[in-house]
């Protein structure tokens, strides 16, 4: 797995002491020429159950050849560096940013329980954290241990969601017992097994519906089924519907406050070059609604293979084409009273950054502007400077907002949160 890999080099690289960052992608890369080019047949069974450990580079190139994904770091980034490395972050006029909690393993998704915990899911450690906050002192321990990738984290009624790669656990008041959770209520176990974008994010409706997608176990194929989709879950009956298909790998989403609409960031397939597809930005008007995987990328690319004999017009478009590669993964409206009025209702998204391009892109935080239908998109850079073009400082995960209106930033690479906020100064 990507995971797998990311663990190797990130041992190799604390053992080697004197390499750097640079020097190890490098070596690695130069070890990949002596490879046949990566490929797969990604449409069995026997692939999406059981893939190989580089099944990320079934479709690479000769034009790409050797990218691999971005090493992890095996241990959090002390607060020493993080200091250092957030004094290269640029924000607009009269923000800051800030290191709000260090040490937070594999920082992913974060959700808010209502006593004012943070609890944040993880990458591959198959555990989720909670920070709490006393005398002025915040405090990070793991709660829920034991599971696989427990990417997707969501708080609503009493009640914190996990969603693991099959599965979705509950654990109703869990504020009231954080030192013994105990092993959570399975409240819905009918996703695929797959692992490969089999990681999840959940996004939680105004009701409180669960939304979920369901990323296809490869690149680019034609997706089993039960696959490339969201949907969205009853957790108190386990019902499910079927909301939107043709999505590739969704780790991202947001209810609109203005009409309860869905929108949801999206990473579009590798390998096809550095400079397309553009991974997107979508919105979700009515149920059932297609995104074009595998047939269509950015809503005007059509599939050199799967794209034979379709339209790209038969597909719902992006909203916003946020660029290629940059990894756009979770996203939230604007509901603050702290910034400006001008960013109030505008979508903030954390870019976690590229792997399948040769100068790297995203790292950074989006922002975007658009109508409640869509319309009079616009996007810029709010946060950028987690990477240098080479060295990679952080990867933002996810975004979410802080009872007093600042912005929290998740950052797996560095396994820390950042807080954002406005001084006007």
């Amino acid at each position: 797995m990507v995971a797998k890999l990311s663990r190797m080099i990130s041992l190799a690289l604390v053992g080697a002491g004197v390499l750097s960052l640079a020097a190890l992608t490098s070596a690695t890369t130069v070890k990949a020429q002596d490879k046949p080019l990566g490929h797969y047949n990604a449409t069995t069974k026997d692939f999406w159950l059981h893939p190989p450990d580089d099944w990320w580079r079934g479709d690479e190139t000769e034009a790409q050849r050797g990218l691999v994904p971005v090493p992890g770091q095996p241990l959090p980034t002390p607060a020493a560096d993080l200091e250092k490395n957030l004094a290269a972050i640029k924000l607009p006029p009269g923000f800051k940013i800030s290191v709000w909690a260090s040490s937070v393993p594999q920082a992913r998704q974060m959700a808010w329980g209502e006593k004012g915990t943070l609890f944040v899911g993880t990458w591959d450690a198959g555990t989720v954290s909670a920070v709490t906050e006393q005398g002025g002192k915040r405090t990070v321990k793991s709660v829920i241990k034991g599971l696989r990738m427990a990417t997707g984290v969501a708080f609503t009624n009493h009640t914190l969601y996990v969603v693991d790669i099959d599965k979705v656990y509950a654990w109703e008041n869990p504020e009231d017992h954080l030192d013994n959770l105990g092993p959570g209520k399975v409240v819905y176990d009918d996703f695929p097994p797959y692992t490969p974008h089999g990681w999840k994010y959940i996004t939680v409706g105004q009701s409180g519906e669960l939304y979920i997608p369901v990323g296809p176990p490869c690149n680019e194929c034609l997706p089993p089924s039960g696959t490339a989709q969201v949907r969205r879950i009853n957790a108190e009956n386990g019902n499910a519907e079927l909301w939107a298909i043709g999505v590739r790998n969704s780790v991202g989403g947001a209810i609109d406050p203005r009409t309860g609409n869905l929108w949801f960031s999206e990473n579009a397939r590798d390998w096809l070059g550095d400079d397309i597809p553009s991974d997107k930005l979508n919105l979700v008007s009515k149920t059932g609604e297609d995104f074009g995987y595998p047939y269509c990328h950015q809503g005007d690319i059509l599939d050199p293979v799967y794209g034979k004999g379709h339209s790209c017009a038969e597909f719902n478009p992006p909203i916003v084409k946020l660029g290629p590669h940059v990894a756009p993964l979770g996203m939230k409206f604007y509901t603050g009273n702290q910034f400006p009025s001008e960013y109030s209702g505008n979508i903030f998204i954390a870019e976690h950054g590229s792997w399948n391009r040769h100068q790297k892109n995203g790292y950074r935080i989006e922002r975007v502007t658009v109508n409640p239908d869509g319309t009079n998109a616009s996007q810029e850079v709010f946060a950028s400077g987690f990477t240098d073009g080479t060295k990679v400082l952080g990867r933002p995960t996810d975004v979410i907002l802080a009872p007093d209106g600042s912005l929290l930033i998740a950052d797996d690479q560095a396994s820390a949160i950042y807080q954002i906020s406005y001084t006007g100064k």
